[in-house]
């Protein structure tokens, strides 16, 4: 058990320096190829921080730990909104400006309504992972185009611009995009060992140990994204890394197990776990959008936020 707790530390220790480092590789590469800071941001940013949850879906998954690898996805997207957006907002409340990250809004609900009826048969089926991946790439190529379309003025260019480490010459890139690559790689597979490893010893299924340990533990660069961007003032690209990585997770998260592993999807995560989902991301939008000018997400929604979180957690205590 003690070996098993030592390597879930171990792993989201390798999986939180190795998502920072990929990160700072994929956008100073982006960089190097000609992409504007939006598109970088938007797209390769976004991405590479849903890398911890696609790295340990795809290890899960070949593993047979379908359960948990569902769990992983559906799990971060409540952790993200809850957990992260409102130890964020509880923090710095953020105040939204951005037309480029307000337009995502629809584009989130059309992912979790696609994936919803896809798994609605009860089934994670290969041509589910299929049409899944499908919608990713789709995805990527409307976040590009609405990347393109954004004024000029639009604040989160400028915190898109701020945030991109400069200097980093292409060699240095390229060796922090394979560092990162070969940490997440690592931190996934002994993650993955050591939850699943607790969850027999538990008696608990894989469902829950990928909606609670595993879930937190890879929404941590999520949550440390966020929490710096706001410190720095950057809250249209705080609000932009939750609503991206989100639809990265029911997208190319939930395509892994699916290509890899299909396997029935659990009744509790259709009648529990995605409905709590979209509340929690109905919440965020009404607190966020905005109808006139801008949304501001105040530290009282914050702490909403952060309760709904802890009710979560105990509903899957007395219900898991």
């Amino acid at each position: 058990m003690l070996i098993s707790v030592l390597a879930i530390l171990l792993g989201l220790v390798l999986l939180t320096y190795g998502a920072d480092r990929f990160v700072i590789g994929a956008a100073s590469v982006g960089r190097f190829l000609g992409l504007s800071p939006m598109i970088v941001g938007l797209t390769i940013v976004a991405f590479a921080t849903s890398a911890p949850e696609m790295l340990v879906a795809g290890v899960a998954a070949w593993d047979g730990a379908t359960g948990l690898a569902i769990g992983n996805a559906v799990g971060s997207n409540i952790t993200n909104i809850a957990l992260v957006l409102g130890a964020t907002a509880a923090i710095a409340p953020l105040s939204v400006h951005s037309k480029t990250i307000r337009r995502e809004f629809p584009m989130m609900f059309v992912v979790l309504i696609v994936t919803f009826a896809l798994l609605l048969d009860g089934d994670l089926s290969r041509l589910d992972g299929s049409i899944l991946l499908l919608g990713l790439l789709l995805l990527i190529a409307s976040t590009v185009y609405l990347g393109k379309k954004s004024r000029p003025d639009d604040p989160i260019l400028e915190e898109f611009e701020e945030e991109l480490e400069e200097g980093l010459t292409p060699m240095m890139a390229f060796f922090w995009l394979m560092l990162g690559s070969l940490l997440l790689l690592a931190g996934s597979r002994v993650l993955v060992n050591g939850a699943v490893d607790i969850a027999r010893f538990l008696g608990v299924s894989d469902l829950i140990i990928g909606l609670t340990i595993v879930a937190v533990g890879t929404s941590l660069p999520e949550l440390a994204a966020s929490l710096m961007s706001a410190m720095k003032n950057e809250q249209d690209m705080a609000l932009g890394n939750i609503l991206g990585s989100n639809m990265f997770n029911m997208l190319g998260v939930l395509s892994v197990p699916g290509l890899i592993h299909p396997a029935p999807v659990a009744q509790d995560v259709m009648v529990r776990d995605f409905p709590i989902m979209f509340f929690l991301s109905a919440l965020m939008f009404f607190m966020s959008y905005g109808f006139h000018e801008g949304g501001t997400i105040t530290r009282i929604n914050g702490i909403i936020l952060l309760s709904c979180f802890a009710a979560y957690e105990l509903l899957l205590y007395f219900t898991g």
